[in-house]
């Protein structure tokens, strides 16, 4: 570190080199995972080397290099030789339950990361022709493609079911969305939304709207033992969307499409509602004059290097002026919900 400089630029610094040894470091996180280090330290909390090294099945030099990777994270902690689990780790990785962050990251692993070598040429280009490259098919997204890749499919949304109900109490406990009673899930995936709505609003029918490869991996709603939850297969582009719903909802959806392409869904939700009909648009959202936020830049990147080649996490601005010239009015935000989210919300007059 540079001599004689101030606390902020100590702060860089210190993020400096938390990034560029990030990738080494989450990799070594992911492999703490795979190999179950953090849940038998929270079932074994003091563990010694030796109880690891049973535990792992690792040979001695190849733990002591792993667990050096993990005490330096800091998500491990070791006193006199034994090992415990931060508080940190305890809460979010160590669980095996359906929001842990264990779900999130080898699906980060596994689709976002490898195809980040190619960003300088995807942002240069405009596309995401090479990161796609990786993936069989003709289709022009990542989403499409992962229909011939089923296992790969079922690894992104879990992925991205874990996160999403991470996020999802903003939207679950307000009050706007409480006043629908049958809500169409625009690009819905595979329901988790749709069922933690239908559960914490008893009076409401929610039906997803997604690809045909993709509600399947819903399964059975009544399965689940939620019957107000319903599927809907087919294109949210090229199919219309089903009448009889008094609310649309856009989750985690519109940061994927470009603003003509947002506009364009969001004059159909228009059509498709009745007369006092609500939308809702719940996803990364952090406000424009700031300009930072690692969840959103990890997102707008792994957009446009793989995903689609557009999008990003927008403003709530944008939202705004999409959903008044789509023909929506009262509309409204409301911005700052935890990690980095936001809901717009309009009316049909």
């Amino acid at each position: 570190m540079p001599k004689d400089v101030g606390e902020d630029s100590e702060r860089i610094y210190e993020r400096f080199q938390l990034i560029v040894n990030g990738p080494a470091l989450f990799n070594a996180v992911v492999t703490g995972l795979d190999l179950d280090i953090f849940g038998f330290l929270s079932r074994h909390p003091g563990s010694t080397f030796e109880d690891l090294r049973e535990a792992t099945g690792l040979l001695t030099h190849k733990l002591r290099v792993l667990m050096l990777a993990l005490c330096s994270t800091e998500l491990v902690d070791r006193r006199e030789g034994r090992y415990t689990n931060s508080a940190v780790a305890e809460e979010l990785l160590a669980p095996n339950s359906t929001e842990s962050w264990r779900h999130i990251l080898p699906g980060w692993q596994k689709i976002y990361y490898p195809a980040f070598p190619h960003m300088t040429e995807a942002l240069r280009s405009g596309t995401n022709t090479l990161a796609l490259a990786a993936h069989p098919g003709t289709e022009p997204t990542l989403y499409q493609r992962l229909a011939h890749n089923p296992e790969l499919q079922e690894a992104l949304h879990t992925s991205m079911a874990a996160f999403t109900l991470r996020s999802l109490p903003a939207l679950l406990d307000n009050p706007e969305i409480a006043t629908v009673s049958h809500l169409l899930d625009v690009g819905g995936g595979d329901g988790t939304t749709a069922r933690r709505l239908a559960a914490r609003h008893t009076g409401m029918r929610v039906t997803v709207f997604d690809m045909p490869s993709v509600t399947r991996l819903a399964g059975d709603p009544a399965a689940t033992g939620v019957e107000r939850v319903g599927l809907h297969p087919g294109d949210i582009f090229q199919d219309a969307f089903p009448h009889g719903a008094d609310g649309v909802l856009f989750s985690h959806v519109l940061e994927v499409f470009s603003p003509e392409e947002i506009t364009g869904l969001l004059v159909k939700a228009f059509r498709a509602l009745p007369s006092g009909g609500k939308v809702f648009l719940y996803g990364f959202n952090i406000p424009e004059e700031e300009n930072r936020g690692v969840l959103s830049a990890r997102l707008s990147l792994y957009l446009n290097v793989l995903a689609t080649g557009q999008g990003m996490a927008y403003p709530a601005q944008d939202y705004e002026r999409w959903c008044e010239d789509a023909g929506f009015s009262d509309v409204k935000s409301f911005t700052d919900l935890p990690y980095e989210h936001g809901l717009t919300v309009g009316t049909k007059a």
